[in-house]
This record gives structure tokens, C-alpha cells and sequence, in this order.
């Protein structure tokens, strides 16, 4: 919900820059005389030396009683949307439900940190590997797992993989009835201290 949102956020904020710089463009070079075509009588610019906002525009409703409650409540509004967006962010976007198809029709639901405890107790138990961390997110139905793994030194990164794809994640898949549990694994290796020989 929270990547839709952003992308039709930027998606605005683009189009709305994108207007705003072409109409700056078009006044700037004077492209309407230069190639002879006519704008709409309501267009802010005629040449290269009008502005944006004239003088008498920026000043007309200063005088006015509605206008700084007005743009006191339209800069307050866009402070507390920054806010919520920026906490948003923030925010971990961890899955917290997984929908699990019972098999009589009707849905199951488990939690999604037990879902990621399973996977990150699975993973450790693989061959080489000293800790997992996981996390899940996406959607109910259709989850993506993130796993950040600490290998030991003796450890086959290819090995760890294969186990993780062929017996980690497949057994997840399974038990919770899932078509496909995309994953994307990064792996850092666990420093040690050089052990003394005598």
C-alpha cells in the first residue's frame, strides 16, 4: 500500500514539476513568437520577461482576513503529511499476517514473525551458517522473504543456497500453501579472532 502511494506521489509531484518547467521554458526562450503558435489567454507567461507571479498577484489578498489563517492551515497540512509520509518510512514494513490456504476453501491466517522465526531457525540450522535474520513483507497472500545470513568461515556460500532454496524455503512454501515464496539472501561472513597455537 505504502509503495503504491509513493509512486503515485511521485508520479504527481513529476508531472506537476514537469508542467511548471515547461511552461517556464516556453515563456523563457519565447517559443510561442519564435514558432509562431498562441497560448490560452489565462497562460502566466507572454515573454521572456514576465514572472510568474506579478507583484499585484502576491500581494492581492494580503489585506484579506481569510488569507493567513489560510496559509497557516495549508503549511500546517503539508507539515503533518510530510511527517506521517516520513514516519511512514520509517516505519518497518514487515508483513505481519500471511494468508494460508486451509484446503476446505476458507483462509487461515499466521502470524508473520512466526512465519520468520521458522525460516530464521531452519536457516541456522544449514551447514556453515552461525546466524539468520529474516523478514517478511509484500502482501498477504503473495510475501517476500529478506534474509541477512552470517556464514562461518568453513562455510560453501553455494551450498548455503542451495539448502536455502531446495529446503528452507520450499518447506515454507509448502506448509503455508504459497504458489511461490520469492527470497532474496545477502550474506556477510562472521569475523573471528585468530586462535593462538602453542
Amino acid at each position: 500500500m505504502l509503495g503504491r502511494f509513493n509512486r503515485i506521489l511521485l508520479a504527481l509531484t513529476g508531472l506537476v514539476l514537469l508542467a511548471v518547467g515547461l511552461a517556464v521554458l516556453i515563456g523563457g526562450l519565447d517559443l510561442q513568437r519564435r514558432w509562431g503558435f498562441t497560448m490560452p489567454d489565462q497562460w502566466p507567461f507572454d515573454g521572456p520577461k514576465d514572472v510568474l507571479f506579478s507583484d499585484s498577484a502576491r500581494i492581492r489578498y494580503r489585506s484579506e482576513q481569510w488569507w493567513w489563517p489560510a496559509v497557516i492551515t495549508a503549511l500546517g497540512v503539508l507539515v503533518v503529511g510530510s511527517l506521517w509520509w516520513l514516519l511512514a518510512q520509517l516505519r518497518g514494513r514487515r508483513l505481519r499476517q500471511v494468508s494460508v490456504d486451509s484446503g476446505d476453501g476458507s483462509e487461515a491466517v499466521l502470524r508473520g514473525r512466526a512465519l520468520e522465526g521458522i525460516l530464521a531457525a531452519e536457516t541456522e540450522a544449514l551447514d556453515g551458517v552461525e546466524g539468520a535474520r529474516v523478514s517478511l513483507n509484500g502482501e498477504r497472500d503473495t510475501p517476500r522473504a529478506r534474509l541477512v545470513l552470517a556464514l562461518a568461515p568453513h562455510a560453501d556460500p553455494g551450498g548455503v543456497l542451495a539448502g536455502l532454496r531446495s529446503v528452507v524455503l520450499e518447506n515454507a512454501r509448502a506448509s503455508a500453501g504459497l504458489a511461490a515464496l520469492p527470497a532474496e539472501a545477502r550474506l556477510r561472513a562472521v569475523s573471528h579472532r585468530a586462535s593462538r597455537v602453542a
